[in-house]
């Protein structure tokens, strides 16, 4: 092992565990046999990283964290299956990541997320980069949430179901479909309520962007059109803007239906 690291002598770690350069590992973690870390990554007291798992650099994890336990799924029949933290993600106290479900299968969390205490991302979930979950956020298996967006606290999302870039859910909502990029949502059932403006303008986005935004949003929700017909006009109008190509293939690829 480098000697850089600083390791906490109650921490246990095993012999074949991959670990980088400046990495600090606090009292009674456990590090198993499979699990690599990046250079620079803190893990906190407490903290359990199991599995074939891998966690980026300058990762910061926190006290009771458990990472690559098995699937919490009835069809698991054991086999290696993995996890993948990004660089740069903070992982709060006691939060989850279950890796994949079956062989070869993965769960990951891309670069620059921070997932609050307590949150939970179940098996084959796929977060890219810079997603925020607030506390008791949990995902059920096989959710993709796209760069950017925010799930609020005690949020639950069903499995299968996707979550839009730059898209933000309220807290103590029940998610059941698809939530589109760029929108905010809250409720049980979940309902959209517009674009997310506040969200869009911290990130930069122009009114100008954002007025296109709007007329998607118009065309999708309040045009009486069928869902097929609403995307046939959105190609039509704008087919040559890069957002609203997005959202007509994130309709397209639906499982659930998107919210409404």
């Amino acid at each position: 092992m480098p000697e850089t690291l600083t390791i906490a002598s109650t921490a246990i770690i095993h012999p074949r565990a991959q670990i980088g350069d400046d990495v600090q590992i606090g009292p009674y973690s456990v590090v198993g046999e499979d699990v690599r870390i990046g250079r620079g990554t803190e893990i906190g007291p407490h903290v359990i990283l199991d599995g074939w798992t891998t966690i980026g650099e300058y990762c910061r994890i926190f006290t009771g964290a458990v990472i690559g336990s098995e699937p919490q799924d009835l069809k698991y029949k054991g086999g290696v299956s993995f996890v993948r933290i990004g660089d740069h993600t903070t992982i709060r106290e006691y939060s989850t990541v279950n890796r994949g479900t079956s062989e070869g299968e993965e769960t990951r969390v891309g670069q620059g997320c921070l997932l609050m205490a307590y949150s939970h991302v179940a098996h084959n979930c796929i977060l890219e980069d810079s997603v925020i979950m607030a506390s008791f956020a949990a995902l059920a298996g096989h959710i993709r949430v796209e760069s950017n967006a925010i799930i609020g606290g005690l949020v639950a999302i069903h499995q299968f179901c996707q979550v839009g870039r730059y898209a933000i859910v309220g807290g103590a909502s029940a998610v059941r479909q698809d939530v589109l990029p760029f929108t905010r949502v809250a409720g049980n059932p979940c309902k959209p309520y517009g674009i997310n403006v506040v969200g869009l303008r911290r990130h930069g986005f122009s009114e100008e962007r954002m007025k296109r935004l709007k007329r998607i949003y118009r065309i999708l929700y309040r045009s009486h059109l069928s869902e097929g017909e609403a995307l046939d006009r959105l190609h039509e109008e704008m087919g040559d803007d890069a957002d609203a190509q997005h959202i007509i293939e994130f309709v397209k690829r639906t499982e659930r239906g998107i919210c409404r």
